[in-house]
């Protein structure tokens, strides 16, 4: 079992728990709270509750009991390799997929998939994310890179953090956007009520940048094509619902009166561009829509 310390440094007043999610940024809070409850965490030598208000001075000790060993297995899962060599792979997620096993979910994501049917994965991101350079939400569908090796791992890594790959979104937003295009530069962290939601913020966020252009307009609805220059998490819906045209069908950001049965927001990452980790050159790959964003386009452009 691993023993952590903390000296408390500054006044803080803050909960226990939402302290410890901060300071420790790899571990959850409702794991932290998990800890607490089972006694693991004390401060100043004194078992306390999540709700304890930490202060300068304190001294607090969490015991993390060793992880479990994880077996992440293949699974006969189809998918859409759009392409494929010995250093990188593009697959087309469907919508409602998990793009990795987490706590409790070991199964059915695309990480099962890619198991089964590529050689191999890069293993920079440990067991439960192999070959996985990004991410994209269960609920949005769409085109995502793939490193089959830590060298092509670690060079698209660079490019993202560079914001030099070229990612671009459809998307069908609530409203009407009046202008043509347009860039929303708002910061993004994570919502101080609720943990697992992003917000604009001024304080604990990191800079988000998206621009958007609109493609076509149906009186209540907008379909745009959006384009990231930084990638923080849920950056698309959380920017849309900043300007008030939240993401159509986005359970989490949009409003709760849904039209359309859409299983989740109607957001799809259409084209991925980059530099071959490898070879040096540019590559770029087109998705179509998929069958349930173009039902609704369907419904839009007949109404």
């Amino acid at each position: 079992m691993e023993l952590l310390e903390i000296f408390v440094d500054g006044e803080d007043n803050e909960r226990l728990d939402l302290y410890l999610s901060q300071a420790l940024s790899d571990v959850s809070r409702s794991y932290i709270q998990k800890l607490i409850k089972e006694g693991l965490v004390n401060v100043n030598n004194k078992v306390v509750k999540a709700k304890y208000v930490v202060s300068e001075g304190d001294y607090i000790q969490i015991k993390l009991p060793e992880p479990k060993k994880l077996e992440i297995e293949p699974e006969n899962i189809p998918i859409e390799i759009v392409y494929e060599d010995e250093d990188i792979a593009v697959v087309n997620k469907p919508q409602g997929m998990v793009v990795h096993p987490a706590p409790g979910n070991y199964k059915g994501t695309l990480v099962n998939a890619l198991l089964y049917q590529l050689s191999s994965l890069s293993s920079i991101n440990g067991i439960i994310r192999p070959g996985i350079v990004h991410r994209i939400d269960k609920d949005t569908s769409g085109l995502l890179m793939i490193a089959k090796n830590n060298l092509a791992h670690e060079e698209l890594s660079k490019q993202l953090k560079a914001h030099t790959i070229n990612r671009i979104y459809n998307a069908i937003v609530d409203g009407n956007i009046k202008e043509e295009n347009g860039t929303i530069d708002a910061p993004i962290g994570r919502h101080p009520i609720d943990r697992k939601k992003m917000t604009v913020a001024d304080v604990n966020s990191r800079e988000a940048v998206t621009h958007f252009r609109v493609l076509e307009r149906f009186g209540q609805y907008t379909l745009i094509e959006a384009k990231l220059e930084t990638g923080r998490t849920h950056q698309i819906r959380v920017h849309m619902s900043f300007i008030n045209h939240a993401v159509t069908g986005d359970p989490v950001y949009g409003g709760k009166n849904q039209r359309f049965k859409t299983n989740g927001q109607l957001l799809h990452a259409k084209t991925i561009g980059f530099i071959h980790p490898r070879t040096g050159e540019y590559l770029e790959f087109n998705s179509s829509l998929p069958e349930h964003f173009t039902k609704v386009l369907k419904i839009l452009r007949d109404k």
